[in-house]
Order: structure tokens, then C-alpha cells, then sequence
């Protein structure tokens, strides 16, 4: 009974919790000057951009990790995610004007490259293995 309790009061409190914090977002977007929406706008769409690109490049060029593998080498192989990661950040970079400022947008830069990396890993070692398969 008491967790049930518990689960319910968290549920009112978390939901409270969450209108007053999209209220606050509401009314400190609205207040914002037209050029700094504008730059909020164009930071996520670079960044939706960035996003679909990295998602898609793995999958675009499926044929790379199954002749990586074939090579029988780890470091052709770790030289091949260096290579996709490469290709990730010069299009990070290059949607951001060549020039990333502010230490928090280097950290969810940074991040990003960290994702970016370890998605392209998962992506390729499953190409790898449905190719062997075949």
C-alpha cells in the first residue's frame, strides 16, 4: 500500500515538476531576442543534420566492414572506425563553420563523437556478421 501511495504522489509531483519546467522553458524562449532563436534554431537543425548523417553513413557504404573483415586484422579493422569516425567529425565541423565555441558545446560535441563512434562499431560488426552469414 505504501508504494502504491508512493508511486502516486511521485507521479504528481514528477508531473508538476515537469509543467512548471516546460513553463519556464516557454517563457524564456519567448523573451529571447530574434537573432538568439534564430541561432537556437539553426544549432538543431545543423545538429538533426549531423545526426542523419552519421546514422546513415555506415549503412550507405554496408560493403566496407565485411572486406575489413576479410582482411583478418584488428588493426585494419580499428583503422576502419577511425575512418568513419573521421568522416563524422570533419561533417560536425563542417556544418559548424569550422569553429565550435563554449565548453559546454565542446562536451556535447565531444559526446556526440563518442556516440557517433560506438554506434558506428554496433553497425559494423553487425554488417560484418550478416555477411559472413551469407
Amino acid at each position: 500500500m505504501i508504494a502504491g501511495v508512493g508511486k502516486y504522489v511521485g507521479g504528481k509531483v514528477l508531473t508538476a515538476l515537469l509543467v512548471v519546467t516546460s513553463a519556464m522553458i516557454v517563457i524564456w524562449y519567448w523573451q529571447l531576442p530574434p537573432e538568439q532563436k534564430e541561432a537556437i534554431w539553426n544549432g538543431l537543425k545543423y545538429s538533426l543534420i549531423w545526426i542523419g548523417f552519421a546514422g546513415v553513413l555506415p549503412w550507405a557504404l554496408f560493403f566496407v566492414p565485411p572486406m575489413l573483415v576479410r582482411a583478418e586484422s584488428n588493426l585494419v579493422s580499428a583503422l576502419g572506425l577511425i575512418g568513419y569516425l573521421v568522416v563524422d567529425i570533419v561533417a560536425a565541423l563542417w556544418l559548424a563553420g569550422w569553429h565550435i565555441r563554449g565548453a559546454l558545446a565542446w562536451l556535447v560535441v565531444v559526446l556526440g563523437f563518442g556516440c557517433a563512434a560506438i554506434y558506428n562499431f554496433v553497425v559494423c560488426e553487425y554488417l560484418a556478421q550478416r555477411a559472413e552469414e551469407i
